[in-house]
């Protein structure tokens, strides 16, 4: 009787009781599905915390109105009011002081973690801490923030809503059974609908979850953030109704050389974008390098704040209303200078003591005003380009957070669900562009990232489908499959192996019964067990019901299996016939999935190699 089949063939022979395990018991991948039952469930849950963090978001920005109207006013009001009109004279100093000390108490007695906008904290959680945030932040970090805020602070709301959107979320995952996976899709639906509470853009609120929190693009996932987008912009527009955050007059459609001039002025502002992330983090390492406690920076960096903010007022709380007025083209020339310069100043040693806030409302008015210089200045050189300086401050605006946070498509459609300006789409997505790729050549990190990758953390920035997700078993596996039958003693299976025929130097076996059925695998170790009887049957040493794969498996189907089982090799089946094994499937298959790949990329670059060096001979 031949010890090995490579074609199994019923034969009829008596089977022992550890034979009668069957196919059914065999441990097959879970095919993996778009969306199911449990995509449900997870998107109720991300609607409910958008309506919580709605409402959140109305809150916080009242609790920050009623701090600004207390401080600089001395009156007991929450209606939306501005710092800048204060007539307090020099005493206006003291206000973000005693703000930044309240800051640094929260940060020392309650969590460290309120430091910061938010975003970046969020991120550190979702990629460190499986999307568990402690839920006291879900408190500290909006009251933080409306103390920062609300006594001058040169920030903006979003960010602490944001990361109190994304606390919510993380919350609800830990208080129900959810996986890992789970609590970062509904930390993210949570974040944006913090960010669509505050704006109303829930389409970039969606992108900026998928490009800075949730590190993929499946149904699975956007369909709760999504969801859970929109519900939070309800909330608002029944608050705030439906007008656009950042009101402009009505563009006209720009000509080539004006799209032209914004692209390259988007890549002037992407260079900014570069140092602007970098002041931020060496004001940060200065303020390290203080011999004072931590607690005491965020009264330091006030103090700039109030001196700040008495030479130029504007600069103080969020000052949406700059933005909006820059975009209408209502701040120019050296009024527009000193904003945008002293603002930048301000928040950046703020951010870089630590004190509570969100980046872009400060980045919006920093961009905004150096698009608008730049696109004046190109107006005065070169009128015939035919440049609209309001054009010119909007890509400014949306270009230096695409630099900043590599946010690319978050920004553009912010700049424009922001202002409801259709003509202005295509210099947002030039500019915009420009700025990300100039971002891209030279800054290694971004202002969400650095942080985070300082502390030895990788930050994916690039999307792909899995290659293993896109190849079939059928394509990788050994085809034929070496099995030996379940009567043949280990003597005799040690001998076949010893005489080095064909198929001998196999890891692993697929072990049949007498009918041609797969009962389990053998691998040499079990073979060459020392302590195995000699006389004893291959099927008495199977332990356990096989795990196996089909044909039409994919690979990523396949090794997940491998490692659920912790196993190293797969007899594969055939949906034709389902007990018969045709092929076996081994970790060093899918190394090879991946060679195939990496040649392919290699061939590709060979191939440009070899154009570029003929051109040179011509």
């Amino acid at each position: 009787m031949d010890p090995i089949s490579k074609s199994p063939a019923t034969e009829g022979l008596p089977v022992s009781p550890s034979l009668e395990l069957s196919l059914e018991e065999a441990h097959i991948p879970r095919r993996t599905t778009v969306v199911d039952q449990r995509v449900v469930y997870i998107t109720l849950l991300a609607v409910l915390i958008a309506l919580a963090a709605g409402m959140v978001a109305q809150g916080l920005a009242r609790l920050i109105h009623l701090i600004t109207h207390i401080a600089f006013y001395g009156r007991f009001a929450s209606t939306p009011v501005s710092p800048a009109a204060h007539q307090l004279g020099i005493f206006v100093v003291f206000i973000p002081i005693a703000g930044g000390f309240l800051v640094g108490l929260m940060a020392r007695y309650g969590s460290k973690a309120i430091r910061g906008h938010g975003i970046p904290e969020a991120m550190e959680q979702v990629l460190l801490n499986q999307s568990r945030i402690p839920a006291r932040m879900v408190f500290l970090k909006p009251i933080s923030a409306a103390i920062a805020i609300g006594t001058g602070g040169p920030f903006g709301a979003e960010g602490p809503i944001i990361a109190t959107g994304g606390a919510l979320g993380s919350i609800v995952g830990q208080l129900l059974k959810t996986t890992a996976d789970e609590r970062k899709i509904l930390l993210s639906a949570g974040a944006a609908a913090g960010m669509s509470a505050t704006f109303g853009a829930p389409v970039s609120a969606v992108l900026l979850a998928i490009e800075l929190l949730l590190f993929e693009f499946r149904p699975r996932s956007f369909i709760p953030v999504a969801l859970a987008s929109v519900t939070a912009a309800a909330v608002r527009m029944g608050f705030a109704g439906a007008a656009p955050v950042f009101a402009m007059p009505d563009l006209a459609q720009p000509s080539g050389a004006a799209i032209a001039s914004y692209i390259l002025l988007g890549a002037v502002v992407g260079v900014a974008s570069v140092y602007i992330t970098r002041a931020v983090y060496w004001i940060e390492d200065a303020f390290a390098c203080l011999p004072i406690h931590w607690m005491w920076w965020p009264a330091i960096g006030a103090a700039a704040v109030g001196v700040i903010g008495y030479a130029v007022p504007r600069t103080l709380g969020i000052g949406y209303e700059n933005i909006e007025q820059i975009l209408s083209g209502k701040i120019l020339g050296q009024t527009l200078v000193i904003l945008f310069a002293f603002k930048f100043i301000s928040w950046a040693v703020a951010l870089g003591s630590g004190a509570s806030g969100g980046t872009l409302a400060p980045l919006f008015t920093v961009g905004g005003g150096l698009g608008a210089a730049l696109g004046s200045a190109t107006v005065f050189l070169f009128p015939y380009l035919g440049v609209d300086v309001r054009i010119a401050a909007l890509v400014g605006m949306a270009a230096i957070f695409a630099g900043a946070s590599r946010a690319l498509l978050a920004s553009v459609i912010f700049a424009f669900e922001t202002t409801l300006q259709p003509l202005g789409l295509l210099p947002l997505l030039g500019g915009c562009t420009a700025a990300y790729l100039v971002s891209s050549l030279l800054m290694k990190h971004t202002i969400m990232t650095e942080k985070i990758a300082r502390r030895g953390v990788q930050v994916l920035t690039e999307y792909s489908v899995d290659s293993l997700a896109q190849t079939l078993v059928r394509d990788s596996a050994s085809y034929p499959a070496v099995s030996l039958k379940a009567d043949m003693t280990i003597e005799q299976v040690r001998s076949w192996i010893a005489s080095d025929l064909p198929g001998s130097r196999h890891q692993g076996f697929p072990i049949l019964d007498g009918e041609a059925r797969l009962i389990g695998v053998l691998t040499r170790r079990d073979l060459f067990d020392p302590n195995a009887p000699m006389t004893r049957s291959l099927g008495e040493l199977i332990k356990r019901p096989p795990a196996v794969v089909y044909e039409d498996h994919t690979l990523r189907e396949a090794a997940d299996l491998m490692v659920g089982e912790d196993i190293g090799r797969l007899p594969v089946m055939t949906r034709s016939h389902p007990s018969k094994v045709v092929a076996m499937l081994t970790r060093s298959d899918l190394l090879l999935a991946h060679r195939k790949r990496l040649d392919e990329a290699h061939q590709m670059q060979q191939s440009i190699r070899w154009r570029k060096g003929l051109s040179a001979l011509k």
